[in-house]
């Protein structure tokens, strides 16, 4: 119970409208009047809204919009928050600041509708959206809040991101900057509840239990050892039958789309980034472990699709929210030697509004501003990936080793280890209920003493090696059952003389240590197709590749580079059974041990694809 009310206060910063830095519950009291709202939207639902006005009454101010699910209390005209907006900057320097919790949820009238689709061709007022909430509603704010200059800007984090780029597609014409951070794109190929069709228990389990269940107590699950209780509840099935009694409506619509159906392709506002109009900032971090994908994803996006839009990138050192919540200066066991988040807060987020909407001076933005770890400095790049790179592969072999050089070995040569779900690989090598915002950069020696894992390394750089943009794993496998999980980590491994912190009172050791850069998962059924899911043939050699999100880091000479490969993440993702079913609806009687086996043949060259930059 207390793991869950931790995550509940972790998560309620970056997804409700307040930072964690603050002007002060006084300063907003003086300088703002509250004012509380219905505000009409086009099929009569009235959506209820907060909105902060300055009490300077010698000037016109533009309106900063942020649309949530999370609530946007202290409700009561009486009742202020202690800070405005992204950042404190925008509470001293003037601005409108409006908050509105989205149809049906919390305050607002209508039905709630997680990811709600957007609809291309609509009929009349009742075809209804997030674009359309969005437009109705800053349609509203410029023609009833006193003193408004006729320009809205709307950013929001994680979910409050998904409505932000929402609000970014058919835009009203006040809105003239949108920056969607974190934002909730794709929760079936990259986002929060499935990687490659690989479902993210734990984070989705511990989510909509507080989320899922508006009103109701809170969950009493008895333990805060996350990988013994996944572990002891069996298959998914009976997260229902013991927790959530079919009270939990988005946990129900998982269970019943186990596939990419119309269900899961609906809910991406991706097919609709044409033609956007204000400028987009699309804000990330590297070691966000929720919505990196829909990032990267996003900016992508528009970049191919909109050519004519100001759009950029930026990507900090952030766990999810962390340029919100934290200072940035570290994640885990890793520094990065700056307070990283406010140099973002105060050089990139708050120029880029006060430009748009206030006419400031350009602040000369790139297109994209990024944070490259392991030398630990912000670059900037007229596009990402950046330029200047070349395609290098790393192969795997005999003996543990990552070369540069594609295997010439004979037809066979293998590595294999027996895959036990009853006893899968867990995730981190400490105690917790969730999915702690520091296994993205977390020491990865526990994994790599197991049977069950493969690791693979160069041999100490001679030189600093960096990695820019996305990374492929190509790999040839074979299994003894009709499905698996493959998951592929990259690695970067410190040389035994690092030094420890100091003061290091948690007697950490980084002389050696593996710290994980990237990882990520494919469930093998999904290896061709995320429609139409098929078993692997037992004992088959088969190639599976997929893509794993970018990076953008420096690998420095004296460290070595690995790479590590499993077949189970628990209970980050759930247990594949290694049999092909409908794992929703698996039975314990499906799960089963199975032999893996990666090749590294002239035949069968497995390999990590990157870009270096030069």
């Amino acid at each position: 119970m207390r793991k869950l009310l931790r995550l509940w206060a972790v998560l309620l910063p970056v997804f409700s409208h307040a930072p964690l830095f603050a002007q002060g519950l006084e300063y907003v009291r003086e300088h703002y009047t509250k004012h509380e709202y219905y505000v009409p939207v086009r099929d009569g639902v009235k959506l209820f809204t907060s909105v902060y006005v300055p009490r300077d009454v010698s000037r016109s101010y533009p309106i900063l919009l942020t649309r949530t699910p999370y609530g946007v209390a202290p409700y009561g005209a009486d009742n202020y928050i202690s800070e405005l907006g992204p950042s404190p900057k925008f509470g001293s320097e003037g601005y409108i600041v409006a908050y509105q919790d989205v149809r049906g949820r919390n305050s607002s009238e209508g039905q709630f509708v997680d990811v709600r689709p957007y609809i291309a061709r609509k009929s009349g007022p009742k075809d209804i959206d997030e674009s359309s909430d969005a437009y109705d509603t800053v349609d509203w704010l410029v023609k009833n809040i006193p003193r408004n200059n006729g320009r809205v800007g709307v950013w929001g984090i994680s979910y409050p991101g998904f409505y932000a780029t929402m609000a970014a597609i058919d835009a009203h014409p006040a809105v003239k900057a949108v920056s969607p951070q974190a934002p909730v794109t794709e929760w079936f190929i990259g986002d929060d509840f499935h990687h490659n069709g690989a479902s993210f228990l734990a984070p989705a389990f511990n989510f909509l239990s507080v989320f899922g269940r508006p009103g109701e107590p809170r969950l009493e699950l008895g333990t805060t050892d996350g990988y013994q209780f996944f572990l002891n509840l069996g298959p998914l099935s009976n997260v229902d039958a013991r927790y959530f009694h079919g009270k939990v409506r988005f946990w129900t619509e998982l269970m019943q789309h186990p596939n990419y159906d119309d269900f899961w392709k609906a809910r991406t506002p991706l097919p609709h980034l044409r033609n956007i109009k204000p400028a987009m900032m699309t804000v990330g971090g590297w070691f966000d472990a929720e919505d990196l994908w829909g990032t990267l994803h996003v900016y992508q996006t528009i970049e191919r699709e909109s050519s004519g839009t100001y759009n950029i990138l930026v990507m900090g050192p952030w766990c999810h929210g962390g340029w919100s919540r934290q200072d940035g200066d570290r994640l885990g066991e890793i520094r990065f030697d700056e307070k990283t988040s406010h140099f973002y807060r105060d050089n990139i987020e708050f120029p880029f509004f006060d430009h748009f909407l206030k006419d400031s001076d350009d602040p000369r933005l790139p297109e994209a501003y990024v944070f490259e770890t392991g030398r630990n400095q912000f670059r900037r790049y007229e596009s990402w990936p950046p330029p200047r790179t070349s395609p290098e592969a790393y192969y795997v072999q005999a003996g543990g080793q990552l070369v540069s050089s594609p295997p010439t070995a004979r037809r066979d040569a293998f590595d294999e280890y027996i895959s036990a779900p009853a006893k899968p690989v867990p995730f981190i090598d400490w105690i917790d209920m969730d999915m702690p915002v520091e296994f993205m950069v977390a020491d990865q020696r526990f994994a790599s003493r197991r049977p069950d894992v493969l690791a693979y390394s160069t041999g100490e750089l001679d030189r600093d090696l960096v990695i820019a943009g996305p990374i492929t794993a190509s790999l040839f496998v074979s299994t003894t059952g009709t499905d698996s999980d493959w998951v592929v980590k990259l690695i970067d491994v410190y040389p035994n003389s690092h030094p420890d912190p100091n003061p290091n009172p948690a007697r950490v050791r980084m002389g050696g240590y593996q710290q994980l850069v990237r990882a990520e998962i494919m469930r093998g059924k999904f290896r061709a197709s995320y429609e139409l899911p098929r078993p692997f043939e037992p004992g088959e050699v088969t190639k599976v590749e997929f893509e794993l999100p970018d990076i953008f880091h420096n690998f420095r000479g004296g460290h070595r580079v690995m790479v590590q490969i499993q077949s189970s993440w628990f209970p980050v993702v759930d247990r594949n059974p290694q049999k092909f079913v409908d794992i929703y609806s698996a039975r314990e009687s499906d799960f089963q041990k199975a032999t893996q086996r990666l090749y590294f043949s002239g035949d069968y060259p497995s390999s990590i694809r990157f870009h270096v930059l030069k």
